[in-house]
C-alpha cells in the first residue's frame, strides 16, 4: 500500500480526519472531521479486481452518509434549542439519544450493526483491520462526551454483546466472525468508556493489538474461511498453534492477555454498583468464547491431519513475528500482574 502514492495520501487524510474530530471544540468541527475521514476511507476500500469491494464501499458510504446527515440535523437542533450550542455537553435527553444513536450507527454497534458484517466481507484484511480499529476511535471519543449508564446505554451495551455472541455462531467466513467479535467488544468498550477514558484506552489498545495479530496471521497464511484454517497442513504446527492461541485471547479466555481489560472492567463495574449489567455482559460473552473454543479444539484435535505424500510440502519455517505476537498474547496477563506486584 505504501508504494502507491494515492493510497498513502488517502491514508494520511483518513488519519487527519480522525484527529480533527477528536481535537475539535465544536460539534460542527467534529462533523467535518468525520466527513473527511469517510471520504478518505472509500477510495481505500475500492479495488478493481474485487467486485465485492465496490458493493462494500457503496454500503459503507450510504450508511455513513445517513449517520452524518442525522448528526448534522441533531447538532443544528441543539444550536437552535440551547443557549450554548458550542458546548459538547447537551442537557436535552432526546438530542443526546439522537446524537448517540448516529455515532453508534457510524461505528456499527448493535442494533445499528446490520451494515457492518456485509461491508467487512467485501474488504481485504488490511482494510478490515482499519474498519475494526481506527474507524471506531472518533465516534467513541464523541460518544464519551454525553455518555451515562442510563437505560438506553445499558440496553445498547447488552445488545452489542448479545448480537456479537449469537451473530458469529454459524458463520464460516473469518471476516464475518471478526466483525461480530468487534460488535461484542464494542459493548465492553462502551462500558469501559462510561467508567473512564483511561480504562477505554487500555481496552482499545489490547483489542487493537490482538486484532492486528489475528489479521496479520490470516493475511500471511492467505485464509478467509474456517475450512481453510482446518486444512492448514502446509504451515508449521507452531504457527497454527500461535494462530489459535491468539484467537482464544481475542475471545477473552482467562490465562491470556485478552482477559486483562475485561477483568479490570468487571472489577470497576462491581465497585460502581452495576451488578446486573456486568453479570449479563459476562454471561453473554461466554457464548462468544464457546464458539472460539469449539473452532480451536476442532482444528487442534479432530481435523488436524498430515498426509505422508504432502510431508515435503509442509513449511517448517516458523514466522518470527507470528511467534512474538502469540507469546505476547499468551503471557501478557501474567507479565502485567507480575509487573503490578513488583512495582
Amino acid at each position: 500500500m505504501l508504494n502507491n502514492p494515492t493510497k498513502l495520501l488517502f491514508t494520511m487524510t483518513l488519519m487527519t480526519g480522525t484527529l480533527i474530530t477528536i481535537s475539535a471544540n465544536s460539534w460542527f468541527g467534529a462533523w467535518m472531521g468525520l466527513e473527511i475521514n469517510l471520504l478518505s476511507f472509500i477510495p481505500l476500500m475500492t479495488n478493481t479486481k474485487n467486485l465485492l469491494s465496490t458493493e462494500a464501499s457503496l454500503k459503507y458510504f450510504l450508511t455513513q452518509a445517513l449517520a452524518s446527515a442525522t448528526l448534522l440535523m441533531a447538532v443544528i437542533l441543539a444550536a437552535l434549542m440551547l443557549s450554548t450550542p458550542e458546548s459538547f455537553l447537551i442537557k436535552n435527553s432526546f438530542l443526546t439519544t439522537l446524537i448517540n444513536s448516529t455515532l453508534l450507527l457510524k461505528m456499527g454497534a448493535a442494533p445499528f450493526h446490520f451494515w457492518f458484517p456485509g461491508v467487512m466481507e467485501g474488504l481485504n484484511w488490511l482494510n478490515s483491520l482499519m474498519l475494526m480499529t481506527w474507524q471506531k476511535i472518533a465516534p467513541l471519543i464523541l460518544i464519551s462526551y454525553n455518555l451515562k449508564i442510563n437505560l438506553f446505554m445499558s440496553l445498547i451495551i447488552v445488545l452489542c454483546i448479545l448480537v456479537g455472541s449469537l451473530g458469529g455462531f454459524n458463520q464460516t467466513s473469518l471476516r464475518k466472525i471478526l466483525a461480530y467479535s468487534s460488535i461484542n467488544h464494542l459493548g465492553w468498550m462502551l462500558a469501559a468508556l462510561s467508567i473512564g477514558e483511561n480504562l477505554w484506552l487500555l481496552y482499545f489498545s489490547v483489542y487493537t493489538f490482538l486484532s492486528f495479530a489475528m489479521v496479520y496471521m490470516f493475511n500471511n497464511f492467505k485464509v478467509f474461511h474456517i475450512q481453510q484454517v482446518f486444512s492448514l497442513n502446509y504451515i508449521s504446527p507452531v504457527n497454527k498453534f500461535a494462530l489459535f492461541i491468539t484467537l482464544l485471547s481475542l475471545g477473552g479466555l482467562p490465562p491470556f492477555l485478552g482477559f486483562l481489560p475485561k477483568w479490570i472492567i468487571i472489577q470497576n463495574m462491581v465497585q460502581t454498583g452495576h451488578l446486573t449489567l456486568i453479570t449479563l455482559m459476562v454471561t453473554l460473552t461466554l457464548i462468544t468464547l464457546f464458539y472460539y473454543v469449539r473452532t480451536s479444539f476442532s482444528a487442534f484435535m479432530l481435523t488436524y491431519s498430515e498426509t505422508t505424500w504432502s510431508q515435503p510440502l509442509v513449511s517448517m519455517k516458523i514466522n518470527v513475528l507470528t511467534l512474538m505476537l502469540s507469546i505476547m498474547s499468551t503471557l501478557g496477563l501474567t507479565l502485567c500482574t507480575l509487573m503490578f506486584n513488583m512495582f
